[in-house]
């Protein structure tokens, strides 16, 4: 394809450190190949972070790959140049290029969990990169890994040495995969989402650790990401991809303030507010096309509000505009004079597949209205424990307890939302299995419209499992890969005996993937032949199967392109509206909470340190920890950040909490009353309740 290539930003140096000139990569079958990468051209300078993002299939890790050269067997670079300080890449050996990686070019990989080898120590692991990219003796490597080890933030690093990356958080895998990247002092490091679905408290601590990194050494760094916020707080530059191809380039500041391409400001327009909680967040209609699509114009004219004839004809070629700026678009001269034009948000039943559809009749709620019954709520939890017994020796002793939630105490409504936050490993989703009896509970009450939950029988139980659901935080692990979506969406229909008949069955299916915006012919489909976003709605859909009142949302966004993000959050508000549900709101992600929560509760090691409406509790904090939490969420308007409060190491184990509060090991307000006894509850109004002796005392704001 012959166009004008995109012209690199203006730079501080002649060369830049990287540069990427119309880099083309495919994949599959040559004669019929999957065009990932499409012409790229990119440079970085030292000490320079350029964020690259765009949705899942857009070609991203593809492009981090190709610069690595670690491609699948299918996979090859066809054009293009990579040079990296002068060297040209693309016609190293493969040995050579053993060199180049780690050395000069280093790659932190998206999942630690599975780039890390769990049947070697952390020391063994870190140690071979060391000898590998700097022949040191052996105590020479055991010292340079205790260095990376304290570089990386790793609490008693000597420690950690002989550790398995199994007994090792998220937090703490990332930082190791980071100290063996940086083990041979690289000058570029690919970081591949390096925080995606990591606690917001330690995606602060790994951004900051990375950029520290990066003032001391000079490095560069291509951060690929789809959290915008990450990108606005983090980057310099960043570029746009979609399809295979770059879009957009930009200062981040300027691209804030008016983005040109309309994939880029639809992008923007899905992430989620507290201001559009009356309205909808933008659903970008259709998917991003089939790599191995021949198309005739541009790539994003299918889902283009902007679209008009030449689009569909011409293939856009690059523009670099007079500041410097880059995009592919025919509108580009319009686009960066006015201001983004409206643009339509579509509903929550659009899909990657399908136009909106109405919601069916025979989903039609046999409850009451929300308003009716908001007073009064369908679930109460008093008190709520669930303890797991530690075991020890040949006769299986008890010698300690797990306290995974140690007395909690929440009330659910009809047609409203409680969000439940907190970091991993606080008992969030052991909240929602507790109530629902998927755990069993150790102490306190559940108590469904009057009926105590705790202690029934499995067959008792079985009259309330249809009104008491859960949404999965993985779609597709909750899934059974062998059975088709109309087995798995009536599977409960089938075992309570609501619609013994098969045929009866699949009615309701079909009436269910319209209420949730698929095809109904879906219906005979695998759940691998789905995106992700898909596969959640297929367990929304399951879920509603039974006419629920009640749905435990455990983490239903995370790890979500935010285009995705804003379908499923959507989905959930109308299905909230329409049928009065009730939802138990599990995250980590803080800035889904003031779209979708009337109220919220903040979670600590097993138990709530701040509970009240949503507005109140994100807009004035009280509790130290939620202030933390609040102050390391990444915003795009830089008039709304926080100054980020570090909190020191890593949550305490349930199964050994420290004495006093819980939080106290952390906590940057401590007093001497916090290490001896944990606060009670202080009320602050009506509706709002904080656990924190220096709240009690009046001594925080």
């Amino acid at each position: 394809m012959s166009e004008s290539l995109p012209e690199p930003l203006p730079e501080s140096q002649a060369e830049p450190l990287l540069q990427i000139t119309e880099l083309t990569t495919i994949l599959g079958n040559p004669a019929q190949p999957l065009r990932v990468v499409d012409g790229l051209t990119l440079t970085l300078d030292r000490g320079e972070t350029v964020a690259l993002l765009g949705e899942s299939g857009c070609g991203k890790s593809l492009t981090a790959l190709s610069l690595m050269r670690l491609l699948p067997d299918s996979g090859r670079i066809v054009a293009g140049s990579v040079r990296l300080a002068g060297t040209e890449l693309l016609t190293l050996t493969e040995a050579e290029m053993r060199q180049v990686r780690g050395g000069q070019l280093a790659m932190i990989f998206q999942e630690p969990q599975t780039a890390l080898n769990p049947v070697l120590t952390v020391g063994t692991q870190i140690g071979e990169a060391v000898r590998l990219y700097q022949g040191a003796a052996s105590e020479a490597v055991r010292s340079r890994v205790l260095t990376l080890l304290r570089a990386v933030g790793i609490p008693a690093p000597v420690q950690r040495l002989t550790e398995y990356p199994h007994q090792l958080s998220g937090g703490m895998k990332q930082r190791i995969m980071m100290a063996m990247a940086l083990a041979g002092d690289p000058q570029v490091l690919i970081a591949d989402e390096p925080t995606t679905a990591l606690d917001v408290t330690i995606q602060a601590q790994v951004l900051r650790l990375l950029k520290s990194v990066q003032a001391k050494s000079g490095l560069a760094m291509l951060l690929i990401t789809h959290d915008l916020g990450v990108v606005a707080e983090t980057a310099e530059r960043l570029a746009v991809m979609y399809a295979g191809q770059l879009v957009e380039t930009a200062p981040v500041a300027a691209f804030f303030a008016q983005p040109l391409h309309p994939y880029s400001r639809s992008l923007l327009a899905s992430l989620p507010d507290a201001n559009q909680r009356s309205g909808r967040l933008l659903v970008i209609p259709g998917r991003v096309p089939p790599l191995d699509a021949q198309l005739s114009g541009c790539r994003f004219v299918e889902r283009c509000p902007n679209a008009e004839p030449r689009c569909h004809q011409e293939h856009p070629a690059w523009r670099t505009l007079a500041d410097g700026r880059g995009v592919r678009c025919h509108r580009v001269d319009e686009l960066s004079i006015h201001p983004a034009p409206p643009l339509v948000v579509a509903s929550a039943n659009t899909t990657v597949d399908s136009a909106p559809t109405p919601a069916p009749a025979a989903i039609t709620p046999e409850t009451p209205t929300p308003a009716a019954e908001v007073q009064v709520p369908l679930l109460t939890m008093r008190g709520l424990q669930v303890h797991f017994p530690i075991y020890r020796g040949l006769l299986r002793r008890i010698v300690g307890h797990v306290r995974a939630v140690d007395g909690i105490s929440l009330d659910l409504y009809a047609g409203r939302t409680l969000a439940l936050v907190g970091e991993s490993g606080c008992g969030k989703t052991t909240v929602g299995k507790g109530l629902l009896q998927l755990v069993p509970p150790t102490g306190g009450s559940v108590r469904y419209r009057g009926q105590e939950l705790i202690g029934l029988s499995h067959r008792r139980l079985r009259a309330f499992r249809k009104d008491l659901q859960i949404v999965f935080q993985d779609p597709f692990a909750s899934m059974n890969p062998r059975m088709v979506v109309g087995d798995i969406i009536g599977e409960g229909l089938h075992a309570l005996r609501i619609l013994p008949k098969r045929a009866d069955r699949l009615r309701r299916v079909a009436e269910l993937l319209e209420l949730v915006g698929l095809d109904p012919e879906a219906i005979n489909r695998y759940p691998h032949e789905f995106s992700g976003g898909q596969r959640q709605r297929l367990c929304i859909a399951r879920a509603l199967a039974l006419d629920p009142r009640i749905i435990v949302c455990d983490e239903p966004t995370s790890a979500l392109d935010v285009s995705v993000q804003a379908q499923i959050l959507n989905l959930l508000k109308d299905l909230q509206e329409q049928l009065g549900l009730a939802y138990l709101f599990i995250t980590h992600d803080l800035s889904v909470v003031p779209y979708l929560a009337h109220k919220v509760a903040v979670m600590y090691l097993g138990r709530v340190v701040e509970h009240g409406p949503v507005d109140e509790v994100l807009d004035d904090p009280r509790h130290p920890y939620t202030k933390a939490l609040l102050s390391a969420v990444p915003v795009i308007d830089p008039t709304r950040r926080r100054q980020v409060i570090q909190l020191d190491g890593d949550m305490p184990s349930p199964r050994q909490p420290p004495s006093g509060c819980h939080f106290h090991p952390r906590c940057p307000e401590v007093m001497a009353i916090c290490r001896h006894h944990y606060p009670v509850e202080t009320r602050l109004g009506t509706k709002r309740r904080v656990c924190c002796h220096a709240v009690a005392a009046g001594l925080t704001d």
